[in-house]
């Protein structure tokens, strides 16, 4: 396996169809800098992979060929008329089938933005959360609890 660039995503994506899936990949792979919070997405309408950029950059090569193993499932899937959603069995035993991650890693920038933590009063389940929660609207989604600012109660690291 090449290492994969900027200019050789396209290269790269074939070989690893043609590695892990035994078909050939016949449409187009493009980094894409607009995506936010996925590390690539599957077009259907145009048969295009998008791949984000950034998990190449910060994560590097491992995580960026495990996304693309999972646009890889999307595709084929697509093509041979079959379940390519993430809830399709289908869909998910080709994962296994090939060794592709579910979910992608969270991007270590992305990481470093979450702002507010919460821990649940009851069963102590700590949840990050970007945007700041109503706490008298909202609870625990494991035990349905009571949750508390930890930030203010001074348990979060700096």
């Amino acid at each position: 396996m090449r290492e994969i660039t900027m200019q050789n995503l396209q290269q790269v994506v074939e070989e690893i169809s043609a590695d892990w899936f035994h078909k050939p990949f016949t449409d187009t792979a493009r980094y894409n800098n607009r995506l936010r919070t996925t590390g690539g997405r599957y077009l259907p309408g145009t048969r295009i992979i998008e791949i984000n950029p950034k998990y190449l950059a910060e994560l590097g090569q491992e995580e960026t060929i495990g996304i693309i193993k999972h646009e890889l499932c999307h595709y084929h899937l697509h093509i041979e008329g079959k379940g390519y959603g993430h809830r399709d069995s289908e869909f998910r035993e080709l994962l296994k089938k090939t060794k592709s991650p579910r979910f992608c890693s969270m991007l270590p920038s992305v990481k470093e933005k979450q702002l507010h933590t919460y821990i649940c009063s009851k069963c102590g389940h700590v949840y990050k959360r970007k945007k700041a929660v109503n706490l008298r609207k909202y609870g625990c989604g494991k035990c349905g609890g009571k949750l508390k600012n930890a930030d203010k109660m001074g348990l979060t690291e700096a």
